[in-house]
């Protein structure tokens, strides 16, 4: 029932980690220039808390992932899916927005169900990779299912499952508007100065992983490639993390942390060795070659292999259809094999321009069938909304109202 109190609409969201904070808050922007009326509450990171949010506890106390990392908190993740559920139960929003996490955001529109709230989960959960039968529970969890990636709504509509495909965020990034010049001014490096870029992940229970491996690689290639500079882009939870691992490498990395800084690092890079995720699409995006490693608690990685069911785990190869960039994962994820890959997209120009050109067709695939991916995003949202409040456009039908507000 709607709230006969409230005089604007309320977009209850929920974003579990950094990643989906960046969405939520670019979610919300759009939201407020389509309605600036509309309120927002919910669980968010700092992006979100900057567009209005006053998130209900810290987003931190969700952000974890492994199959056996989560083992721990399981208690205090039940904790707050019960206040989460409350709170949304007390509030009553027009709209939830649940943003990835499907750990913790499944689990709230299941116990959502039958309460009348209507609700959109942005950020399909990737059961085409590993689980499919998963599917199965999908049914009635939300009004309207948000894809980033363009195979998805196929996927989804052959278990009966409408979708909508709004582009991938990584367009909006900014990846590819870096400035290399302004990079190496602004730490001191020669124009001639090999930049490695090292992306070890944004997690505290993820990072300590690839620390290690990657200051051996690095011990591997000092001496076999002169003037390389180590950049280790990373969020400002683990910069302390980093920076006590990389204080006994043999080369002191430039460690960044804003946004605009990492961006430049990307253009000033000659390659990069990256996790896993969605950091291999922000460097296909800014072109900078790559290789693609990965280590999980060997239980996790174990199981996980029974279960995935596609060919790659870089999205960057699932998009181009083949194996575009090298993956070197569990027991390839090790610095002698890390050190020969790297070295070799350093010293081969053919091999960076085959990647380059197959990063160009990556990002074509990724884009919005209209607009930003936040504004595709809002007008979904939008739409549930008009269709959860008909009389807020008595005369005209849901998608001519949110095409109306959208512009």
């Amino acid at each position: 029932m709607h709230d006969p109190v409230r005089s604007a609409p309320l977009i209850y969201l929920v974003a579990g980690e950094q990643s989906g904070d960046v969405l939520g808050g670019r979610l919300m922007e759009a939201l407020r220039a389509a309605r600036p009326e509309v309120q927002f509450a919910g669980v968010g990171g700092p992006r979100m808390v900057e567009q209005g949010l006053d998130p209900i506890f810290p987003m931190q106390d969700l952000a974890v992932m492994g199959l056996l990392e989560v083992l721990p908190r399981i208690r205090q993740l039940g904790r707050r899916l019960g206040q989460t559920e409350q709170d949304v139960r007390v509030r009553r929003p027009d709209v939830l927005v649940t943003i990835d996490s499907p750990g913790f955001t499944l689990r709230l529109l299941r116990r959502l169900t039958g309460s009348g709230i209507r609700r959109v989960h942005y950020v399909a959960p990737q059961v085409w990779a590993w689980r499919e039968k998963r599917v199965r529970e999908f049914p009635g969890l939300w009004e309207r299912l948000l894809c980033l990636l363009p195979f998805e709504p196929d996927f989804f509509a052959r278990h009966g499952l409408p979708a909508t495909f709004v582009g991938h965020p990584v367009l909006q990034s900014g990846a590819d508007h870096g400035d290399g010049a302004r990079f190496r001014a602004a730490h001191g490096l020669a124009a001639d100065a090999r930049v490695l870029v090292l992306m070890p992940g944004s997690r505290r229970n993820e990072v300590p992983r690839l620390l290690p491996v990657f200051g051996a690689t690095l011990s591997l290639l000092a001496s076999r490639i002169p003037g390389l500079v180590p950049v280790v882009p990373v969020a400002s939870a683990v910069a302390e993390t980093v920076q006590r691992a990389a204080a006994s490498w043999p080369v002191r990395p430039v460690i960044v942390t804003e946004l605009a800084d990492k961006h430049d690092a990307y253009a000033a890079a000659a390659a990069a060795l990256t996790k896993s995720g969605t950091s291999t699409l922000e460097l296909a995006l800014a072109g900078v070659p790559m290789a693609v490693t990965y280590r999980v608690n060997p239980i996790s990685a174990a199981i996980a292999r029974r279960l995935i069911r596609v060919p790659h785990v870089a999205m960057v190869n699932l998009l181009a259809g083949r194996a575009a960039v090298p993956e070197l994962l569990q027991r390839d994820c090790r610095p002698a094999k890390l050190a020969e890959t790297v070295e070799h997209l350093l010293g081969d120009p053919a091999a960076a321009l085959a990647q380059r050109t197959a990063f160009r067709a990556v990002a074509e695939r990724l884009r919005s069938p209209s607009g930003t991916p936040a504004q595709a995003a809002a007008r979904e949202v939008l739409a549930v909304l008009a269709a959860r409040d008909p009389a807020e456009a008595p005369s005209i039908s849901a998608s001519a109202f949110v095409a109306r507000r959208m512009g």
